[in-house]
């Protein structure tokens, strides 16, 4: 099956194969005709499913074949809400819409926080058939009078699960009842808890139903390892796999703000470039590391499970889990941003005995064991006791303004940017 046979018009067809890509992915198979169809649409798919062109693709074709209704009323209306939890999935999002319109003269914006409301306002007055957005920003233009959402046609709720997880459920709703009551809804989340369920239920109008990967699975082409070590030699062991291995495009995850700060401090004693992004992070610092991740500039980039959400990179090599996540489920979404279109991947997590409990969640999620190797000269101290895991860090990392380097290396251990998408890449 080719996008062509999906009922696609010949421009976005055109726009596809001019980022090559020739095949779709199972849920663009099923989700693309029943956009198509005007129907609404429940889909669990999880980062990296292509489910982003899932669904940018058929607006694009709906909003393209008629023109807007009402044009006597003033002026153009926004047509098509996209609603994301995070700034860098929006502009990702609200990228891909770019892309795959550039042959149809529809028009698309992305606002959200962090950035200057004045230059999102006199986008706001031009013509825009697609928005994309994310709630808090949305909000406060409603707030101001310079939105107006009464003729929205199709609304998407992207990584819904992500958005109640993050405490958005409440401006979801406020956003519901902004919109006219006849519209299309589309809402995708990677899993279906009682809340989606029952947000679900409110939403979508017989929707047709979408699974297209089980929540728990990880992707086959992860190779995945547990690197067991003290907590307080998490820094030093990362920076010394980073350069056994010689690993130059590394997405870590920590479990907090302060946490990615600290770490990024310490990989730049070891003469490591790294740069972090989280919420206290500017839009445009978070921006630019991004930019320079994605292009292959720098090695590392220090990201918290929030912030990451959107980011997307072909043949991305290496994720590694300088903290496991309090959610197992976590765990799946991290490791899954590696190991897509057919590239290998490879998943590191360091874990010390604080995390044992953590690591049993994972495992029996997986319904599987990891396997772990101990790296000479950073064996765990065998009679070390777990402490709490308070305010999503070790106690033992709290603090600590040093950290063993890795230029200590043990002596007798062995010396351990996007590319065009091949013909199994997946549109995002």
């Amino acid at each position: 099956m080719s996008f062509s046979t999906l009922g696609l018009s010949d421009e976005i067809v055109r726009a596809v194969v001019d980022r090559g890509y020739t095949d779709p992915t199972p849920i663009q198979k099923q989700a693309i005709p029943a956009v198509l169809l005007g129907r609404d649409l429940l889909a669990g798919a999880q980062t990296g499913t292509g489910k982003t062109a899932g669904f940018t693709l058929p607006i694009l074709h709906r909003l393209s074949e008629k023109g807007p209704s009402g044009l006597d009323r003033g002026r153009p209306p926004i047509r098509s809400l996209i609603l994301t939890p995070t700034r860098e999935l929006a502009a990702q999002v609200e990228e891909s819409v770019r892309d795959y319109g550039k042959h149809l003269s529809l028009t698309s914006a992305v606002i959200f926080g962090g950035v200057s409301m004045s230059s999102q306002v006199r986008r706001l007055k031009s013509r825009l058939d697609i928005l994309v957005a994310t709630p808090g920003r949305l909000l406060d233009h409603v707030q101001q009078g310079t939105i107006d959402l009464s003729r929205v046609e199709i609304l998407v709720l992207d990584e819904a699960d992500r958005m109640l997880d993050m405490g958005f459920i409440r401006d979801i709703r406020r956003v519901l009842t902004l919109l006219p009551k006849q519209r299309q809804n589309l809402l995708f989340s990677a899993t279906f808890s009682e809340e989606i369920k029952t947000l679900a239920a409110g939403l979508l109008n017989n929707p047709v139903m979408i699974q297209v990967e089980n929540r728990n699975t990880t992707p086959d082409l992860v190779a995945q390892k547990i690197y067991p070590v003290d907590r307080e030699r998490k820094r030093a062991l990362l920076a010394y796999l980073i350069k056994r291995d010689g690993w130059n495009q590394v997405l870590v995850f920590t479990r907090t703000k302060h946490g990615a700060d600290r770490l990024v401090k310490q990989l730049a004693q070891d003469q490591i470039p790294a740069l972090a992004i989280h919420g206290n992070k500017s839009q445009a610092a978070r921006t630019r590391a991004l930019a320079k991740f994605k292009e292959g500039s720098l090695r590392v980039l220090v990201a918290t499970d929030i912030a990451a959400r959107g980011i997307d990179i072909t043949d991305l090599p290496h994720v590694v889990n300088f903290e496991l996540p309090n959610v197992p489920e976590d765990y799946v979404h991290r490791i899954g941003r590696t190991g897509r279109a057919g590239a290998e991947g490879q998943a590191v997590s360091l874990v010390c005995v604080d995390e044992h409990k953590l690591l049993t969640g994972i495992e029996k999620l997986l319904k599987r064991s990891l396997p772990q190797e101990v790296v000479t000269g950073f064996e765990p101290d065998p009679h070390a006791q777990p402490e709490p895991i308070q305010n999503g860090q070790q106690r033992g990392q709290g603090n600590r303004s040093t950290a063993p380097s890795a230029s200590s290396r043990p002596k007798s251990s062995a010396q351990m940017g996007s590319s065009r998408p091949s013909l199994r890449s997946r549109p995002h």
